[in-house]
């Protein structure tokens, strides 16, 4: 067993860890996805904004790197203006399934995988290729782009 003074150290680490981990969560595992998608449908009609479905989990790096892609100021600004933004946790690709079916986002091409809805909840667009599933190696431009295309006409 080790000594007293080397466990001050280990927990430490081990606290500092699993502090550093949760802030990096950035879809609620706890969360009704369900439920968070029809508010979100329900306050982009009001907004007149179309809904964006971000489906993923926490322990994926390239739903990370699109997240860290999406909180660019410029982005930032461009889906606050124009889409209700819902992150929707996969797990262990076991949790939230039927919501990805029902929006034709067959995850196993990879995750981040996106729906793009209209403000009453209709489907637009659907990644059905794994087209973000390597976002940590995709350019800032070509991810804003794609918000580009899929804003609202009002």
């Amino acid at each position: 067993m080790l000594p007293l003074k080397y466990w001050v150290p280990v927990l430490s680490l081990v606290l500092c860890t699993s502090i550093l981990i949760g802030s990096d969560a950035i879809y609620d595992e706890t969360a009704d996805a369900h439920h968070e998608v029809s508010a979100a449908i329900a306050n982009a009609e009001k907004a007149r904004k179309n809904v964006v479905l971000v489906f993923g989990a926490n322990w994926c790096g390239d739903c990370h790197a699109l997240h860290t892609q999406m909180h660019q100021p410029e982005l930032a600004s461009i889906l606050d203006r124009n889409f209700v933004v819902v992150n929707i946790d996969l797990g262990r690709y076991d949790k939230n399934l039927d919501l990805a079916e029902r929006y034709h986002v067959p995850i196993k091409r990879g995750i981040p995988a996106l729906a793009v809805l209209d403000s009453h909840g209709k489907l637009l667009y659907a990644m059905d290729q794994g087209q973000f599933a390597d976002a940590r190696h995709m350019s800032y431009e070509s991810i804003k782009l794609f918000f580009e295309k899929w804003r609202p006409s009002h």
